[in-house]
């Protein structure tokens, strides 16, 4: 008996699944948030503003255990969908979790966490209102 014959041989299967669009994932995301009572759910369309994604999404979850709940139930909710979640950040402690989903990032913070960083206030404000006033006062004055 030869080496290889003792291995045994298992078909290669290969999975064609089709990648679901941004707007769908975004649906299918906030549908999640929602059915897991996640809190002050803010979606933000970052498409002109950074080439990170198309959306971010950012919610609250009343505890540790919360976050983390709404972290799997996104993922596995996403995954049935027909798309994917490429990464998962910050799990161990579940302070901030966040969740790469290619076009849509999900943050997910306990109210503490997200009360300090306040990530929606940076993605969302205005950029005329994000442009500093030109000052009118002599150098000196």
């Amino acid at each position: 008996m030869q080496p290889e014959d003792a291995i045994q041989r298992v078909p290669h299967r290969v999975s064609v699944r089709r990648q679901i669009a941004a707007d769908e994932a975004l649906k299918a995301i906030l549908t999640t948030l929602e059915d897991s009572k996640a809190e002050d759910i803010v979606s933000i369309d970052i498409a002109g503003k950074s080439a990170l994604a198309d959306y971010m999404v950012v919610a609250t979850g009343r505890s540790q255990r919360h976050v983390s709940a709404i972290a799997e139930h996104i993922d596995r909710d996403l995954t049935e969908a027909g798309g994917r979640i490429a990464r998962i950040e910050g799990v161990p402690h579940c302070d901030w979790v966040l969740l790469d989903a290619g076009d849509v990032i999900v943050h997910i913070f306990r109210p503490e966490v997200r009360a300090f960083y306040n990530l929606e206030k940076m993605w969302s404000a205005d950029e005329s209102l994000s442009a500093p006033a030109p000052s009118r006062e002599q150098p000196g004055s």
